[in-house]
């Protein structure tokens, strides 16, 4: 069906120029290429050690069921926006600041589609994508909740979180 996966879970980080090469390569079309790369932060202003410090990241997922959704979610971003192709790449287990998390990379003929397709995949994945997250601080461990200001930016494009 695509010359190259949409999605990959894993635990390995990856080199975004590699692969928004792959998403490019031979695609005259393309005139623009949105990408967002998500990072481990050293803080957290949720998290349960009042000075917000994260040590590390641990993240889980349900085999199968996360690669279906955020497939059906690309999907829907090709619907709703004029874009050629789109990755996204969700690493899973052990992380600590500064590891990469998440790419999102979309491409399209112009620019403003590609920032809105990368931005609604990112509001997704924030929100409904079958992720777990624990972080280990200096107060101990805890499980991290999606934000409230994470379900009103996915409510912005019709989605009702099921968060909240």
């Amino acid at each position: 069906m695509h010359k190259n996966p949409r999605v990959s879970i894993q635990t390995a980080d990856f080199d975004v120029a590699t692969e928004i090469a792959a998403l490019r390569a031979g695609d005259h079309r393309v005139g623009a290429v949105c990408s967002f790369i998500g990072t481990v932060r050293d803080r957290n202003q949720t998290s349960i050690d009042p000075a917000g410090s994260v040590q590390s990241m641990e993240l889980e997922h349900y085999p199968g069921m996360t690669e279906k959704a955020i497939e059906a979610m690309i999907d829907d971003a090709h619907r709703r926006f004029d874009i050629f192709a789109a990755r996204v790449i969700h690493r899973i287990g052990l992380l600590q600041p500064p590891d990469q998390i998440v790419l999102v990379a979309v491409t399209s003929a112009h620019r403003g589609e590609s920032f809105k397709a990368c931005e609604f995949l990112m509001d997704y994945l924030k929100t409904q994508a079958p992720f777990w997250k624990k972080e280990q601080t200096a107060a101990g461990a805890h499980w991290v909740d999606a934000r409230v200001s994470d379900d009103a930016a996915l409510a912005r494009w019709g989605i009702q979180s099921s968060n909240a």
